[in-house]
Order: C-alpha cells, then structure tokens, then sequence
C-alpha cells in the first residue's frame, strides 16, 4: 500500500506547518505547490540501513582485523531476536 500525498498550496503549507510536519512523522508525503506548480516536496525520511557487505566494505577499508568466526550468524541471531522493541532515538540523537 502507497504511503498518502497530499498537495497544498505555499500559504496553506505555511499557515498550519506544524501540522504538516506531524502527518510527515505519520507517513504522509506533501507536494507543495505555486500556482498549481509543484515546486516542493516534504516526505518522511527513507530509513537508513547498511547492509552487512556494505559493513564487511568499510571495515576492510578501516584495516579492521575483525574476524567473522562459525558462531557469527548465531550470535547475530541472539542480538536481533533480544531487541524486538522499535527504535525510537530521541529527537537530539
């Protein structure tokens, strides 16, 4: 299922922002527009996620001398299935 957009006008944008932002934290991507122009869009960030190759990349880069052992999988298993909670990083972080 699509995420919802809705269009508005600068001054309607303008007049209840705060608003705006709370249905963006809520998933909603606004297009705003100048005499029926599209001229912006605000939408949710996109989650930010690195894959472990991208992970196994930069550490090589590092000169890391980490070491991916038999157990790695478990262990990485054990860690993922302990933090079921969402991640909720306060607004500073």
């Amino acid at each position: 299922m699509s995420k919802p957009v809705i269009r508005l006008s600068e001054a309607e944008a303008a007049s209840d922002f705060p608003s705006v932002l709370a249905r963006v934290r809520a998933g909603t991507e606004f297009v705003i527009e100048r005499d029926a122009n599209a001229m912006a869009v605000i939408r949710p960030v996109a989650p930010q996620v690195r894959l472990l190759s991208e992970s196994l990349r930069v550490a090589r880069e590092r000169r890391s001398n980490t070491v991916l052992d038999g157990d790695f999988g478990r262990d990485l298993e054990h860690v993922v299935n302990s933090h079921r909670e969402p991640l909720n990083p306060p607004a500073w972080d």
